[in-house]
């Protein structure tokens, strides 16, 4: 590899984020758009842990889950925008060695941890609809602590793991991250080491991380669509159906712009940072618009919320 003019990982004392491909003009455009996003982000995710922590009605199972997923929202995002929307105004876009690390860990770390979240959401959904009357028995506080603590678990590993390997890589001598932050595929187009063994242990984490919670999710909701379809009112259907709208929602746009992202070819990088853009900042900007639309208790919690906030003004 010497003759390849490579630099050793630990040469390295930054990187370059290229971000998108675009006239200079239309940085001003995506900085105030990522602003706003990420305006949004922050309104959106801490307005719902606010609401959720101040109002005893909601004190149940759901709403735990709900506010731990507002906060891995805010806290992904937060690892992403603000340096993004830095760099449209820096010309050198630079990043250092260790702030690429982190990101890479963080943004590893928060993904994965809200994919196992979603599954334990989906049986938390399960458990409601098919088994109403255990409901506050096995969803009981120390489970739910449990199976939170357990998503962050398994969402750790798989990040030290995936930035263990990535970042053990030998690089070229171009440190241009083609990419609006710091990620496992972009950086593996910098280095010049065998990828066999990154790539078949990515895809096993992949699979081990995706399959289980995808699995999760499909059996809950055929136990719960059986279920529904045996009220025989329809009223009755359709408040329990509104119940799971909701966190199929989130789990749809998620998982679609994951897969999306990751079935896009390594030759459209464009198109790649288009589809990172759906679950580093859409999804985190849709979880609690979401949410707080089609749920009746979140909008009676807001309503109340605001109500006490302008009678003390």
């Amino acid at each position: 590899m010497g003759d390849r003019g490579t630099s050793n990982y630990s040469d390295m004392t930054d990187f370059i984020l290229v971000g998108f491909r675009v006239r200079p003009e239309l940085h001003i455009l995506l900085f105030l758009l990522f602003l706003l996003v990420y305006a949004m982000i922050l309104l959106g995710n801490v307005g719902m842990m606010v609401i959720i922590i101040t109002d005893p009605q909601l004190n149940t199972p759901m709403y735990f889950f709900l506010g731990n997923l507002s906060f891995i929202d805010l806290v992904y995002s937060s690892v992403i925008a603000p340096k993004a929307m830095s760099n449209f105004w820096s010309e050198r876009k630079s990043i250092s060695y260790e702030g690429c690390v982190t990101q890479l860990f963080l943004f590893a770390l928060f993904i994965v941890t809200e994919g196992f979240l979603l599954a334990v959401m989906a049986y938390d959904r399960f458990i409601a609809i098919c088994n109403p009357l255990l409901y506050t028995v096995q969803m009981s506080t120390r489970l739910c602590a449990q199976l939170v603590a357990g998503s962050y678990f398994f969402g750790c590993i798989s990040s030290i793991l995936q930035t263990s390997m990535t970042f053990t890589l030998s690089f070229c001598a171009s440190r241009a991250i083609d990419h609006f932050y710091c990620d496992t595929r972009p950086l593996q187009r910098l280095s010049c080491s065998d990828l066999f063994i990154l790539r078949m242990v990515s895809f096993t984490l992949s699979g081990l991380i995706t399959l289980p919670t995808i699995i999760v999710i499909v059996i809950s909701y055929l136990y719960i669509v059986s279920t529904v379809l045996k009220i025989p009112s329809t009223e009755g259907r359709k408040k329990a159906f509104s119940t799971c709208s909701s966190h199929l929602g989130v789990v749809s746009v998620l998982y679609g712009a994951v897969f999306f992202m990751y079935l896009t070819p390594d030759t459209f990088p464009e198109l790649s940072k288009v589809a990172s853009l759906c679950y580093t900042l859409l999804t985190p900007m849709l979880n609690p618009l979401i949410y707080s639309l089609r749920n009746k208790d979140v909008k009676e919690a807001l309503n109340k919320l605001l109500e006490k906030k302008s009678t003390i003004l």
